[in-house]
């Protein structure tokens, strides 16, 4: 039985020989014996940079949303201008991580019309894959992004539904404080009664029913303006979660949309290795023809040559 030898010291006392008969200094002498230890990292190619940093925004937009969350929902916390603004930075964000998903998915476009061959066909399988692999991770993006902003519009809604509770607020009716009336003294004391104050107490009791009737009015016009007020806040919400709906509706197509297009580029990627091997097929069957047709011709020429030579 044979005995292996490690012979990776006499490999590295070669790469030194063959290093100082170049001219090489201990410095690069060393570097170059720690590259066989320490291998550098190979560099990412711009695509895989900006899924990486699409990836770091959406962390972080998740992040500033959990950070925010009580000062967004809380009535007591904020006030509605910094809201808004945190509602205003939260779609910023989103926003811009929609454009770098575009921006990946306009590249991918770009790749593959690049990477057509001639009639429209796949011209390497190794670039087959790769799309394929980049559809996948732009879909992956897609769907994180897709439940970040469910996130956000469970939120606002909550916001919204707290808003219109407040401009609709259970009023409760305040006691009037009993005072002595005019009428009730005179008829506790009945002696008292003058003919000067028994005709000025229906003009009084007609200026307290018009003074009730004035407060009752604005009381109403209040509560008009208050349930006006209410109706256009739940219709700027029903319109602006139509808007959240349809906005995650089309992220979601998209990402389904993406999610085809990977299957595509899969099923695609095995029907071009298929037509190669069907390929390879072929041209041992044609070079296998052409043989066995130069040497039918060869023996048949022979063959009359000899019968000629015989006769």
């Amino acid at each position: 039985m044979s005995r292996f030898r490690d012979r990776t010291e006499d490999f590295k006392d070669s790469v030194r020989k063959a290093a100082v008969s170049n001219g090489y200094n201990e410095a690069k002498i060393a570097s170059t014996m720690a590259s066989f230890i320490i291998h550098k990292p190979k560099e990412r190619s711009p695509f895989t940079k900006a899924a990486f940093k699409t990836l770091e925004s959406i962390k972080e937009l998740d992040q500033f949303m959990m950070k925010h969350r009580k000062d967004y929902v809380d009535i007591h916390r904020t006030t509605e201008h910094e809201k808004d603004s945190i509602e205003q930075e939260i779609t910023a964000f989103i926003k811009a991580c929609k454009e770098q998903i575009d921006i990946l998915k306009n590249s991918i476009r770009n790749e593959e019309s690049n990477s057509k061959g001639w009639l429209g066909l796949a011209g390497d399988n190794f670039n087959a894959d790769t799309i394929a692999h980049k559809h996948g991770v732009v879909l992956i993006l897609s769907e994180k992004l897709h439940s970040v902003t469910a996130q956000f519009d469970q939120l606002r809604a909550t916001r919204f539904q707290d808003i219109i509770n407040r401009a609709m607020p259970r009023r409760k009716p305040k006691r009037i404080p009993k005072e002595a009336s005019p009428v009730n003294a005179t008829l506790a004391n009945p002696e008292a009664i003058e003919p000067d104050e028994i005709q000025a107490q229906p003009r009084r009791l007609q200026q307290q029913q018009q003074l009730l009737d004035d407060e009752t009015q604005a009381l109403q016009v209040e509560l008009s303006n208050l349930l006006d007020g209410a109706r256009q806040t739940e219709t700027k919400m029903v319109e602006m979660s139509a808007l959240n709906h349809l906005m995650a509706t089309h992220v979601l197509q998209q990402a389904q949309q993406i999610e085809v297009l990977y299957d595509q580029a899969v099923e695609a990627t095995k029907n071009v290795e298929l037509g190669n091997k069907e390929l390879s097929q072929a041209i041992q069957r044609n070079s296998s023809s052409r043989t066995f047709l130069l040497l039918f011709f060869f023996v048949l020429t022979f063959s009359v040559l000899f019968l000629d030579w015989y006769s």
